[in-house]
């Protein structure tokens, strides 16, 4: 797996352990390619890491969609947390509809192929932050169907119900399906 992301490493290998897959860390930045939409991020980004590592790998990007906002900010939700954060997007949507999405694509490079795998988890930004689990948005997220946030879920709740959970499930039965591990 490609990323520089301790989070995600840890909350997809140890799903993916789970399915007795075993994952590899390639701690690595790159440039993340911008766009319109998480699918054409992570395709991209696949393609432009694949000409610097050799071998089968996998990526991942997630957007998180905001309703009221057009979708804002989207494939930018890293640039959103980095510079106003959990509060910023809160106060952003201060008075507004709170629905949203999370979107999280996983491009996986194996061989001259690539493959892609979502998943989605719809919700609502909360008013404020809620709970110490998790990173990112997880403490303003409320998933539909709950009243907790991402981030007041045990890692077990938060990945069998999750966005990432769901593309990486996918990932895990097609690389079984074609006994890649």
């Amino acid at each position: 797996m490609v990323t520089s992301n301790q989070g995600k490493y840890q909350e997809i290998s140890s799903e993916l352990e789970k399915a007795g897959i075993s994952v590899e860390w390639k701690r690595m930045e790159y440039d993340e390619m911008q766009g319109k939409d998480t699918y054409s991020i992570s395709l991209r980004s696949c393609m432009d890491v694949g000409k610097k590592l050799e071998g089968d790998f996998f990526l991942e990007d997630t957007g998180l969609y905001c309703e009221a906002l057009n979708g804002f900010p989207g494939p930018y939700a890293k640039y959103v947390q980095e510079t106003v954060g959990n509060a910023g997007l809160i106060r952003m949507l201060q008075g507004m509809n709170r629905k949203a999405k999370f979107v999280t694509v996983i491009s996986l490079r194996h061989g001259d192929r690539i493959v892609q795998f979502d998943g989605v988890l719809s919700g609502i930004i909360s008013e404020s932050e809620r709970g110490s689990n998790g990173f990112g948005f997880d403490p303003i997220y409320i998933p539909d169907g709950e009243d907790r946030t991402l981030a007041e879920m045990s890692p077990y709740e938060k990945n069998h119900i999750s966005h990432r959970g769901k593309a990486i499930r996918k990932l895990a039965r097609y690389v079984e399906e074609n006994k890649l591990n």
